[in-house]
This record gives structure tokens, C-alpha cells and sequence, in this order.
């Protein structure tokens, strides 16, 4: 069914302001003004080691409706009183900083892209209830939480129950990683900035949701930062040889949400959608 797809993704965001297991419960540690909203942006947490903590519950900052590409646009028709505001343009199309003419896209990739487009993105991972991947889960309209101690950040992903650990112990990468939908992901700290580098994926997840292609020999770096209590900085700079001409960076931003927590979210329970699906 045309536009079946677009409609799942406003469903998404439709359900956000539902989340949390405690809705309305205060959050130990904000900072908040007299009349008791919390204060975004008071400064950032320390962690007992000095750095920055991240942790918290985040949602992918809004891309403004303009800027969106037409089919982002009417896929959150129906998310216009969602709060906080959630689309974004890279959950979108990750190449939205490239005009058409300019895209890094090898042939390879162009083929599997094109093949992705008729089929309307009835592949797409997270609709099969598998991951989205790196950086697809994040710019889901869901809340993703971290969880940070001095030696690992945990980062638990609503929309696709993805689940995600950062070592910080001084740890390598393994020669020869099981390709999975996440990888395998190692941190250290840059000054108050999160360098986490990732490899071993498999093949099997996307860049987007329209259906950008990724292989086994992506490697990500993310740069995570946090501006200030209520607000992420996070940079993704995808290196895929084999599909991309060479690497490029996106840059967004994510929103602490007070007060709430995450929802147990499981795909395929009163699943839907895909008898619709060509």
C-alpha cells in the first residue's frame, strides 16, 4: 500500500509523548526553577571521575519542518502536537547535506538504493523488529537512555529494543568480531568529549530509513558532547569504503526528557503492518 510506510513513521512519533514506565515522576538531580520545570540548561553533570555524565533519557532533536525532504514532511502529518518534537532529517535521508549531483554514493550502493526506493522500504530492518544501527537508532523518534559508569556507557534504545554497550576500561578491538547490527563500540574521552569508535557490523542494517546502504566495512566515530544539562551534541562521521566514495559526517543534537522513563517496546507484539506490505 502506498504510503504505508510514512504512515508507520508518524505512528512513531505519535506515540512518544506516551512513553514511560512513570510518566510525570520527578528525575532525581535536575536542576530545576522555582515553579518546578526542569532547568535545561543548567550545566552539565560530572561523573565521580570528572568527566561529563551523559547519562539520561534523550530524544533526537527536531529538524525544522522546512528543511525536511517532502516525504519527511508528510510522514509527521499527524505528529504535529508530539512533544517534544521529533523528526529529524537524517533518520530521513542520511545524505541530506549533499545535493543529489553531489552524493558520495558509489554504483554498488546506487543499485541496492534504487532497488530499496520500489520496494517502498519494505525491508527496512527496524520494521522486521530487528536494530536499526548506528546512526539510525538514534534518530528514531523514540528516547534512548545512557547509562554511565567510570568503565562502560549502556545505551538502551526504545523504538527497536536495540541495546548498545561503550567500553571506556582502555580496551582494543578484536582482530576478527562477529558482524552484528550494532557493532562493537569502544569510547575515550577527548577533553569533556566522547570519542566512540565502532566497527564489525554486518551488512544487514541501513543508513536511513529510505534505505541508504551500509556493508561489513563501515566504521563509525562518534563525537558525543554534552552542551549543557539538557542537551547532546553528537557527531557521526561513517567511513564505508564500499559503498561510499569517502566519509562524511552528520551532526544533531538530543533533548534530555525530564521526568519520564523508558517504555518496554516489543515489535513484534500486535504487529500490523506487514500483511500491508508488498
Amino acid at each position: 500500500m502506498r504510503g504505508q510506510r510514512w504512515i508507520r513513521w508518524a505512528l512513531f512519533g505519535a506515540c512518544l509523548c506516551l512513553q514511560g514506565q512513570w510518566l510525570s515522576y520527578p528525575t532525581p538531580g535536575i536542576p530545576r526553577a522555582k515553579d518546578g520545570k526542569p532547568n535545561l540548561n543548567a550545566p552539565a553533570p560530572r561523573a565521580t571521575n570528572g568527566k561529563p555524565d551523559l547519562s539520561g533519557l534523550w530524544v533526537v532533536e527536531a529538524t525544522p519542518l522546512a528543511d525536511l525532504p517532502p516525504q519527511g514532511a508528510s510522514a509527521i502529518v499527524f505528529d504535529a502536537t508530539a512533544a517534544p518534537p521529533t523528526r529529524n532529517r537524517y533518520l530521513f535521508n542520511i545524505l541530506a547535506d549533499f545535493k543529489p549531483e553531489d552524493s558520495p554514493m558509489l554504483p554498488a550502493a546506487q543499485a541496492i538504493y534504487r532497488q530499496r526506493r520500489l520496494n517502498e522500504s519494505a525491508d527496512l530492518p527496524s520494521s522486521h523488529c530487528l536494530p536499526g544501527g548506528i546512526p539510525l537508532s538514534m534518530t528514531l523518534p523514540y528516547p534512548f537512555k545512557v547509562v554511565q559508569t567510570p568503565e562502560l556507557l549502556i545505551v538502551l534504545h526504545e523504538g527497536d529494543s536495540a541495546v548498545r554497550q561503550i567500553y571506556t576500561d582502555g580496551r582494543k578491538h578484536t582482530a576478527d568480531p562477529q558482524p552484528t547490527f550494532m557493532g562493537y563500540s569502544i569510547g575515550s574521552w577527548d577533553a569533556d568529549t566522547l570519542v566512540v569508535d565502532t566497527i564489525g557490523f554486518n551488512d544487514n542494517g541501513w543508513l536511513d530509513n529510505k534505505g541508504s546502504p551500509r556493508s561489513d566495512a563501515l566504521h563509525t566515530v562518534e563525537r558525543i558532547s554534552r552542551k549543557d544539562f539538557g542537551h547532546l551534541r553528537i557527531e557521526v562521521t561513517l567511513d564505508e569504503p564500499k559503498m561510499y566514495q569517502k566519509p562524511f559526517t552528520v551532526k544533531f543534537g538530543a533533548i534530555l526528557v525530564p521526568d519520564s522513563d523508558l517504555q518496554e517496546s516489543i515489535c513484534a507484539e500486535n504487529e500490523k503492518d506487514r500483511q500491508h506490505f508488498k
